[in-house]
Parts: C-alpha cells; structure tokens; sequence
C-alpha cells in the first residue's frame, strides 16, 4: 500500500508441592504458589519501574528468554512518532514450566515506537488468586518511553496513523531503528496516536522508561 495521510483504521485485539503430613496443605499449598508466582513476576515489575534494557540496532525487539508468563499494559491513549510493526516469535528457557502446549515459543507481533508518551499507563500480571498492580501517568506528568518495543499477543483500541506504509518486509524497515526478520510481512508509519490502549504482553523493552506517580500494589483485578 502506497504512503498516505492520516489513515485511520479500527483495531479490535506452578504447581506448589504439598508436604507429607501436613495438617494444613491447601492454604499452604496457596502460599507456595503465590510466593513462587510474585518472584517469576519480578522481571516484569523491574522493566515497568524504569530498568534501562538496550538493544542493539538492528535486532529484533526481545533478545532475552521469556518467562511465559503474559501481562496486560492499558492506557488512556498512547502517541508515539516513528512506528514499526511485525510478526515475530518470543522463546522460553528449555523446560520452562509455563511453556504449556507451546512447545515454549510464543507467536506473537512486536510494535516499536522511537518516542512514546502514554496517559494513564496500568500493568498488571495474574499472580493465580491475586493481581500485581503498577500504575503511572496518570497525573500532569505523563509516561515518557523511547525505543519502546512490545511482544504482543493482543491489541485493541482506536487507532490513527500518519503517512502509514503497509506491507513491506521487516528487514527494511527504518522508522523506529528496528528491523524484524527478512521475508515477514510489517507495516510502519510516521506517527501513532491510539486511544483506549490494552495490549496482553509477553515482553517489553526501552532504551528509556520514565514514569512518574509510580505507585505499585497488590489487588483482586487487574488493568
């Protein structure tokens, strides 16, 4: 599809051991779980509060193994300038316990973005029972990232892109500094804007991760 202007499509997207003899081994069994489910979820919470993972130009997005453990990301609205977009696969370590009937890759779609500012950004992963909570931007002050790359498995939300490009190959894309594998279908554009955001996510990276108001917690429902 040849370059236009403002096109503006829709967009609709461990087990705990029981030990013998105990008297209490459901809540006990609860606990191991969850207590073992918050540690593989650390990654997660380290990425949100602002660690700095750079990835080398050229490479794909993710260049670490995945946990398998996905997570949803939701925002008020979301603008960005210089986006990509392509098909790709996120891989588990070998034997991980929540690759499932994946054979321990995931199929998912990377979106990057060179600069994003997002109002009102919620992360929250499903701990089995409880939800680990991270919010930001939600004041004056909003949620800066640059060289934003996200593994998606869903997207949805009302979406509008300037001069957008749709079909070329990954490897010669050059709007976010990121390029996907040769022979894949991709789409990139100048400028994104998406209201309503929510993604489910099995990985993020950024150069720069910036929010402000962070305020992490515990709760029964998620984003």
């Amino acid at each position: 599809m040849a370059s236009s202007s403002d096109v503006t499509p829709s967009a609709d997207h461990t087990p705990g051991s029981a030990e013998s003899g105990s008297t209490t081994g459901p809540a006990r069994r609860g606990r191991v779980r969850l207590r073992r489910a918050a540690v593989m979820a650390v990654p997660a919470v380290a990425v949100a509060a602002g660690l700095a993972i750079m990835t080398a130009e050229g490479a794909l997005g993710v260049s670490f193994s995945i946990s398998g453990m996905p997570f949803t990301v939701t925002a008020k609205s979301l603008d960005g300038t210089g986006f990509e977009q392509f098909g790709g696969l996120d891989s588990m370590i070998e034997n991980s316990p929540n690759e499932g009937d994946t054979g321990g890759q995931v199929l998912i779609v990377t979106s990057a973005i060179k600069n994003a500012t997002l109002d009102s950004l919620c992360q929250s992963v499903d701990l089995g029972g409880t939800n680990l909570l991270i919010k930001a931007g939600s004041g004056s002050s909003k949620v800066k990232a640059t060289d934003l790359t996200t593994d998606s498995t869903e997207l949805s939300g009302d979406a509008a892109f300037k001069n957008i490009e749709i079909g070329n190959d990954a490897s010669t894309l050059d709007k976010a500094g990121v390029k996907g594998p040769k022979g894949v279908f991709s789409q990139q554009s100048d400028t994104v804007h998406i209201d309503n955001l929510r993604q489910t996510n099995y990985a993020t990276t950024a150069g720069v991760f910036k929010l402000p108001g962070l305020k992490l917690s515990f709760s029964s429902s998620g984003c």
